[in-house]
């Protein structure tokens, strides 16, 4: 399954030239695969979402709320299930959690990035094989 979809790229281009205080701080520290020589992509799309940081070899989506994310709990929820069920594993940080505690953030991701994610997809059988 495809990752990107059909979004003009000129909206993903915007997202980043307007990113957040945090996004900017956070992406200073996963830009150029300065972790753990993980690759990140910014606000990129995933079905009829865009997320603010994606490492797509590890399926690993992170994304920073505001404030406004306080009162679009449900609108999140959904979101969260969606790119689950797609295989994603979705960390989620407060803005001001990542500008004031960067550090533990970034040990979250590091911890999310050596952690094991089993596949959505069982392991194909030969034939003949049984459990």
């Amino acid at each position: 399954m495809p990752i990107r979809g059909k979004k003009d790229r000129s909206f993903q281009r915007s997202l980043r030239g307007g990113q957040s205080d945090a996004e900017a701080k956070l992406w200073s520290h996963l830009r150029n695969r300065r972790l753990l020589g993980h690759r990140f992509r910014r606000q990129h799309e995933i079905g009829p979402y865009t997320v603010d940081l994606l490492c797509p070899d590890r399926s690993l989506i992170v994304e920073l709320d505001g404030g406004q994310h306080s009162e679009r709990v449900a609108y999140d929820e959904a979101r969260t299930r969606f790119l689950e069920s797609r295989g994603f594993r979705v960390l989620r940080f407060w803005n001001d959690e990542a500008l004031a505690r960067t550090d533990a953030v970034i040990e979250s991701i590091v911890t999310a990035l050596q952690a094991t994610h089993p596949s959505p997809q069982p392991s194909p059988r030969s034939r003949g094989e049984r459990e």
